[in-house]
């Protein structure tokens, strides 16, 4: 009897794949198509962008706030020209369900290192300002309202936030952009908030805070307590009896 060609040899084992098989198969090859997308880059492109740092930086004493939202007002009117809390830069958020000191935050643009705001800006609206100590700030005229600054933002509440009026993102600027102000502002002037504070609790500083966590942000802003005077005067000596 002639031998059959298309019979598969005694010692070849036909495989018949199951769905599970396909699956397992193919799930197999997008992995390995992922790894190789997802390959480690060159030297060159791992080598981290360096953005140049602020000069300034706002800090702020949450403990020793009275809660006025003075700040917050001198922000709004000095940017905008009006008095509206939801323009204002500088957020001052009380919880009256806290005790102290969590009863009373202060959220203020941390001037970020690495700031994504500006890094993800698809415009470049939000950008370093090299003339103005390199403030990260946001030129309105390129702003296209994508809030995509925003959004970017690792600190919650953001800090980029959103014009209502304008239908665009506004940020601190240290005060460098104030047409309401009838002081110099920016790195080398005063700041608006700063200066409303009625209790010390708002300072800028040149040293780069710590970015760990919000305490290098916020912290104890206020003077050594002065020793307490003696009113009484100097205690006097005993009589002795001879």
């Amino acid at each position: 009897m002639a031998k059959d060609k298309n019979k598969v040899p005694d010692n070849t084992e036909k495989k018949e794949f199951s769905r599970r098989d396909f699956l397992t198969i193919g799930g197999a090859a997008v992995a390995g198509g992922a790894f190789a997308v997802c390959a480690p880059l060159t030297s060159e492109a791992q080598e981290k962008t360096e953005y140049p740092l602020s000069t300034k930086y706002l800090i702020c004493d949450s403990k020793n706030c009275a809660g006025c939202y003075g700040c917050m007002i001198a922000c709004s009117i000095v940017h905008e020209g009006q008095a509206n809390l939801s323009l204002s830069r500088i957020q001052v958020h009380r919880s009256v369900l806290e005790s102290y000191p969590a009863d009373i935050q202060i959220n203020t643009c941390r001037q970020c290192p690495e700031p994504l705001c500006v890094i993800n800006c698809p415009t470049g609206a939000c950008h370093i300002s090299k003339e103005n100590g390199n403030v990260r700030m946001v030129n309105a005229d390129e702003c296209i309202g994508c809030k995509t600054c925003i959004n970017s933002c690792p600190v919650i509440p953001h800090r980029p936030i959103w014009n209502h009026v304008t239908g665009k993102a506004i940020k601190c600027d240290l005060c460098t952009d104030t047409p309401y102000y009838n002081k110099k502002g920016g790195v080398n002037g005063s700041q608006a908030c700063v200066e409303a504070c009625v209790a010390n609790a708002l300072k800028v500083v040149t040293e780069l805070p710590d970015q760990k966590d919000i305490s290098g942000y916020d912290r104890n802003l206020q003077p050594p307590r002065k020793p307490m005077p003696n009113f009484m005067g100097a205690p006097k000596a005993k009589a002795t009896h001879e």
